[in-house]
Parts: C-alpha cells; structure tokens; sequence
C-alpha cells in the first residue's frame, strides 16, 4: 500500500485537484472499506482478479467509493473509461459516448467501461437507451446510485447488471483514511473528524482540506474543529430511501412502545432537514392505526401537537411533536379500527351494490313516506339503554359480519365488555322474535 507522501505526490501534477481527487486510491489494495465485496473470494475482488468485466450497478451512500471502483475496473480491465452524470447529461450525451466506444473499440479494439454516476436520475428512456449497447457487449456498463435499485432502476436494465449493495465506512476505515492525509491533529481533533464525517470519505477530506486551508502551520485541536467546520448534520436525503428508512423506523418504535427509540428517530430527522408538519401527519397517522379505540386521547394530542407546531414553528413547535411521539409510544396499542376499516373496504370492493334497507331509508316527503320509506324504524332513544334489540341496520341478504374486534388494551378493554353485551341483547331480541 502506498504512503502518505506518495498519495500526496499526485498533487505535483495536478496541484488544483481537490484532496478527495489527490487521495483517490490507486490500485484496489488501498481501497479502504467494502470487504465483503473486495476481501480475497469475494465478489468484486473475484472480477478484478478474473479480469472479467461485466455490468453491474453500485448501491450505496455518498462517499463509499462508487466512482472510484468504477475507474479502478477499468484500468484493471485496460479498458476506456467514460463517465457521465444523470444530472447533466441527456440521450444525445449517451450516444456520443456510445460513438466513442465504437471508434475506440475499431482503432484499438480496447473495450469500453461506462461509467453512469447517479443513474437513478435518468428517466425510463434515458435508461432504455443503454440497452442495445449493454446487450451487444460494446461497452460494460456501471451505474453508481444512492437511491434503492429495485425503485429507481428500470427492470429491463435491472436485469443485465448485478446489483452490488456499498456500506458506509467504519470509524476505523476513516481513522486510516485520515491517516494518510498527514493532518496534523490531537486525538480528540481527530475523533470529531471522524464523527463529522459520519461514513462518508469525501466528507472527511473535504472537511480535512478545509482545516488545512483555515490552518495551514501547526496542530489543530477539538476547538478548531468545531468553529471551522459547518455543525454535524446527519447525512439525510428528504425524498430518498433513508427518508423512508427513518420515517419506517420512527413509526415501528412507536408501535413497538419504545419512547426513548422512537424520540431518537424523530430528532433524528429534524436534525436531517425534514419537513416538521410531514413528521407531525405521521404521528396523527399512527394515533388512528396502532393506537385507535385503545387511547382515542392520542388522537387529540396528535393533532394538538400539530396545530402547536403551525403556531409555534421550529424549534419552539417540535417540543410538541416530540411530547405527541413519546405519548403515543406509551399509550395502549391496538389497530383493530385500522384492521375492521380494511376489511370493510376489502368487502365492499368485491361486493355488488346493495340497496339501503327500506326501515333504515330517509323519507323527507310524502311519496317517499307512502313508499315505505322509514317505516317500521325504531328510534333507538326511545329504547331502554338507548338501544333496539334486535334491530338490523345492513342491508338484507349481507352475511353476518364482525369487522371491529376490540383488544383488551385500554379503552378497548370497556368497549369489547359492551358490545359483548349488546350482542347478547341481539341475539335474545331475535330468538324471541323467532
């Protein structure tokens, strides 16, 4: 593995180029992270050393190393590199690289490595494009993503690439990472750069960079650190996976009665950037599914948290939203409302239409009253208990249906006891009709 100095030694040709470019491994031996795919046997390392390119698609977060593995492919294959950006380039950029590849490949009979940063970006078409090229073998193609494959990338070019899945680099990758920049730092300096960096490479170097642009004679310390550098916001993307990731985990610690979880999750994606009313809508939206008839106070305080945080904005609102998560993770769980109203839907979906039973049917006039309408209802306040034995309210012909069950949670415990009973008072009703 290369020193220090030798990395650094790229700088005398390109003494502009960023840290992260100066540093940029140079053989697959410096690549720091990522051994379940470059370890000996295992599968990247096993394309490396078969000299066997083949397409596939990088998934990971920012800063762990797609691009480079990219360029280290195509001088280990002696192939063309070509690199394009979803974010700037279009179809006619696509076919001019795909020119390039054919006069490569006719002049030299050198292969092409394409390389797509951030494929995710490009629409259907635009995938679409690679396919003919991909199939004929004119160029191996590489997309680099931070976004899930399985939602971002078309199925055609799914299919013709094999999905290698990139972990954000330990604490130790980062600590030899830093290493081999030279900077020159106490060790708690040194642990907030790591910390700052938070799994991403590029991070730490630019973050490096800037210190020793800030400081550029004598040792840095935690101090420095901290006024230098823009305070440590969590790596959080508003639209991407790790926005649904958190958003999921954020719901599941409330539905698993996990206050201390569930408030980490919430400040977790405040402190990322999201939206304070999207987080607060979720947290009304747990109140009616997993909790319901349990508490129907969390109802109440979800919405209140809600109207608060609409008065109050950030940061003053979020105590609100943070009193409503933790409220809702100790309050009594159940999702029978959320269970019954689905099964309802499920019925009624399959279900022909039937029609409003005559007893049960408004009758403001008199042809509607001479109808049928309404006759033979019992008001069910004019009954003992506020309640008519009996009495059926689907239409005739329905199956007996029992939708809402109640748990024995909460409030639920009271309502199950009640309509226990109630259906007690059916069942005798109608047996003495009988």
């Amino acid at each position: 593995m290369s020193s220090a100095s030798d990395l650094f030694a790229a700088s005398a040709a390109a003494p502009a180029a960023p840290l992260a470019e100066r540093l940029r491994p140079r053989s697959i031996d410096e690549v720091l992270g990522q051994r379940h795919l470059l370890a000996p046997g295992k599968p990247l390392r096993l394309a490396f050393d078969s000299r066997k390119p083949h397409s596939m698609i990088l998934w990971g977060p920012p800063g762990t190393g797609k691009t480079t593995l990219a360029r280290l492919m195509a001088q280990a294959f002696d192939a063309e590199f070509i690199a394009l950006s979803a974010v700037f380039s279009g179809v006619k950029d696509i076919r001019d690289a795909v020119q390039m590849a054919e006069a490569t490949l006719a002049s030299s009979g050198r292969h092409t490595l394409l390389f797509v940063d951030e494929v995710h970006r490009f629409n259907k078409a635009q995938q679409d494009a690679f396919l003919p090229f991909v199939e004929r073998g004119l160029v191996t193609f590489i997309g680099a993503t931070t976004e899930n494959p399985s939602f971002e990338v078309n199925s055609a070019l799914l299919s013709r690439a094999t999905v290698y899945v990139l972990e954000s680099l330990s604490e130790e990758d980062l600590g030899a990472l830093l290493a081999r920049t030279g900077l020159q730092a106490d060790a708690e300096a040194k642990e907030r750069l790591v910390g700052f960096a938070d799994g991403d490479a590029r991070r730490l170097l630019n973050a490096v960079e800037n210190l020793q642009n800030a400081k550029p004679q004598g040792a840095i310390d935690a101090a420095f650190v901290e006024s230098t550098l823009a305070r440590n916001l969590r790596r959080f993307d508003k639209g991407g996976e790790q926005f649904y990731d958190q958003i999921s985990a954020l719901h599941k610690a409330v539905r698993g009665s996990d206050p201390d979880a569930s408030l980490y999750w919430l400040v977790r994606m405040l402190d990322g950037g999201a939206d304070p009313l999207y987080l607060a809508r979720r947290i009304v939206r747990m109140a009616v599914e997993d909790i319901g008839l349990a508490d129907p106070r969390a109802l109440q305080i979800a919405l209140d948290a809600t109207q608060t945080y609409e008065r109050l904005g950030t940061p003053e609102g979020e105590l609100a939203l943070a009193e409503a998560v933790i409220y809702m993770a100790c309050a009594a769980k159940s999702n029978a409302v959320y269970n019954a109203y689905n099964a309802a839907r499920a019925f009624v979906a399959e279900d022909g239409t039937r029609p409003v039973p005559l007893h049960i049917r408004n009758a403001p006039t008199k042809l509607m009253q001479s109808l049928g309408y309404g006759k033979d209802y019992r008001y069910a306040h004019d009954e003992a208990d506020a309640f008519a034995a009996g009495e059926s309210y689907l239409p005739e012909g329905m199956p007996a249906v029992e939708w809402y069950k109640p748990t024995e949670r909460g409030l639920e415990l009271r309502i199950k006891e009640k309509l226990a009973q109630l259906r007690r008072r059916n069942e005798e009703a109608r047996g003495k009709r009988k």
